[in-house]
């Protein structure tokens, strides 16, 4: 059987690209990293590829807020393979500034495609929050956190990371499609303010999907706890095999195996 192949997208101020491809890599894809201008010219293809993943950075120096310029590159330049790729049924990932750069190219939630319904602002703290969080795994669709556990743990290290929307329709609509994935949470899985919530994200949302679930955007950084050494903990906890981060990969890698 062929290798699942992951084109990791980046471009001037990404810098988490090469955790990316290693950990796709480490659940048994084939990884490529890729510059936006050689998808742009052509020279390489999205449709060569059954996943598409935004990894975290501050793409073009987060100029005009984060991830805005690449958003806007995907939006006028990519438009019609975007398209094909989405309907040929592949998976996008974006992590951190690339979860940014899906919301503000309309990709997520993607009622509208190409229309930013949401966007990822100025944490209320006012500051750079460099920090692991709690997750609780919120909807059931989404097709990147099949079986993990209720409650898994990454850090986040970002900027603008509160989640706000348009209008309270839309949250309405994304709460009833059970396209939230992730909330901030504490280690019980309660909802809790800051700390807790890092950013001030509405309804806590650390993630979210599409209404498809192959789609999916998080500001967490599960790249940097695939191994249970990452822990900041790890001397005082039974050892695991992995990480929590690593499932989440490997649920993208395997559904692809399976259905594309």
């Amino acid at each position: 059987m062929k290798k699942v192949k992951v084109l990791v997208l980046r471009t001037a101020g990404t810098n988490c690209d090469k955790e990316t491809k290693f950990a796709f890599e480490a659940v048994g894809a084939e990884a490529d990293l890729v510059h936006i201008n050689e998808v742009v010219s052509r020279k390489k293809k999205i449709s060569s590829y059954q996943i598409l993943a935004f990894p975290g950075g501050f793409s073009y120096g987060d100029d005009l807020g984060a991830g805005k310029i690449l958003a806007n590159e995907l939006r006028f330049k990519l438009k019609k393979e975007l398209e094909k790729f989405l309907k040929d049924g592949k998976l996008i990932i974006g992590i951190c500034n690339g979860f940014q750069i899906l919301v503000k190219a309309g990709l997520l939630p993607g009622y509208n495609k190409f229309q930013q319904e949401a966007s990822l602002i100025l944490n209320d703290s006012a500051k750079f929050e460099d920090r692991w969080t709690y997750l609780s795994i919120a909807g059931g669709k989404c097709i990147w956190t099949k079986n993990l556990p209720q409650v898994i743990y990454l850090p986040v290290a970002h900027g603008e990371g509160k989640f706000i929307l348009n209008d309270e329709n839309i949250l309405e609509k994304i709460k009833n499609n059970n396209q939230i994935v992730f909330q901030y949470c504490n280690k019980n899985g309660g909802l809790g303010d800051y700390p807790e919530n890092p950013n001030g994200s509405v309804e806590n949302i650390a993630g979210i999907c599409d209404e498809s679930g192959r789609i999916l955007g998080l500001m967490p950084h599960p790249e940097r706890h695939i191994s249970f050494y990452q822990h900041p903990h790890w001397t005082r906890l039974d050892k695991k095999e992995e990480g929590d981060g690593l499932a989440i990969f490997r649920n993208g890698v395997e559904y692809a195996k399976e259905n594309l």
